[in-house]
């Protein structure tokens, strides 16, 4: 017999039943993984997790790594499937998971995240001079800590000199998020409050500054956000969330990608800073404007696929 109780409540009600199950979901994940890793890492490496102080320690990188994969699917992967279960019954069709995309579709997409990526470095490099008034000193003081300290996390994952390793960073930062993210924010947030608004365009708003938020990196607040709502109308105008979780899997392999290639001196280091610079305005702009015509180019191949 199908379980129908939650299918027809209210989206603020499906929203708070959503946010519990991926609290549980987290919650589970974790003790299951702290178990799991006492005959892994040993209970002595256990019992002393790893903090930004001994980040020079591979051991504890490998911790690390390994509770950043756990948490990933923990709070990303499994819950979506259990609310479009609950929420439909039909898990593929609720998620979008059924939609089919074309090689074409593929293309204008990868093509749309490297067009953006100026603009997104430009938005993101205005983000970073944000200043705050001296009766907010404090609450300034604690967002560029919690900046810090996830810039040190971060280079101390990318750190990898081999393939093996560069293949894992890309397993863990590009495509378990390319795929958890989007089905929590994009597949079940966006869908309940846009079925909430009455309004596609708000909710895809309001769910990126939920993805934005969610991070807690504040000065990379507003690419963030801008990315965000450049998956929202990926998966509005295409109808498939295939095509935001590829957008989403290139947007972070090529920076996993970019960052292992500069360590290898393959490249110019240079080409991080692409669009990011004062003197950038003019690259921002033509980045925006590309950007805005792929996404109009990908809303009438899927037009054109209707018609067809």
């Amino acid at each position: 017999m199908a379980f129908t109780a939650f299918r027809d409540t209210h989206p603020f009600s499906q929203f708070v039943l959503s946010i519990f199950i991926i609290i549980v979901c987290f919650i589970l994940f974790l003790v299951g993984s702290i178990i799991l890793a006492i005959p892994l890492f040993g209970l002595d490496s256990i019992s002393a997790i790893p903090t930004l102080d001994n980040l020079t320690n591979p051991d504890s990188i490998r911790i690390l790594k390994y509770f950043q994969v756990v948490q990933s699917i923990g709070l990303f992967i499994i819950p979506p499937f259990i609310i479009a279960w609950l929420f439909k019954g039909q898990i593929a069709e609720y998620l979008l998971l059924n939609k089919k995309i074309t090689g074409i579709g593929v293309v204008l997409v990868i093509l749309l995240i490297f067009f953006a990526n100026p603009a997104i470095n430009y938005i993101g490099s205005l983000n970073t001079r944000m200043v705050f008034p001296s009766w907010l000193s404090w609450m300034e003081e604690w967002m560029r800590s919690a900046e810090d300290k996830a810039a040190v996390l971060t280079e101390a994952f990318l750190d990898v000199k081999t393939i093996p390793g560069l293949m894992f960073n890309l397993f863990m930062i590009a495509f378990l998020p390319a795929i958890g993210e989007e089905l929590v924010f994009r597949g079940v947030i966006q869908k309940i409050f846009t079925d909430w608004t009455k309004n596609a365009h708000l909710g895809i708003w309001i769910s990126a500054i939920i993805f934005s938020a969610f991070h807690l990196q504040f000065y990379g607040f507003m690419p963030r956000l801008l990315l965000g709502v450049l998956f929202g109308y990926l998966l509005v105008w295409s109808g498939s969330m295939w095509l935001p979780i590829i957008a989403h899997f290139v947007n972070n392999a090529a920076a996993v990608i970019a960052m292992w290639m500069v360590s290898q001196d393959k490249i110019d280091p240079a080409i991080e800073e692409i669009g990011a610079t004062s003197e950038s305005l003019y690259i921002a702009v033509i980045s925006f404007f590309m950007s805005i015509a792929l996404l109009f180019l990908i809303k009438s191949h899927k037009k054109f696929q209707k018609t067809s």
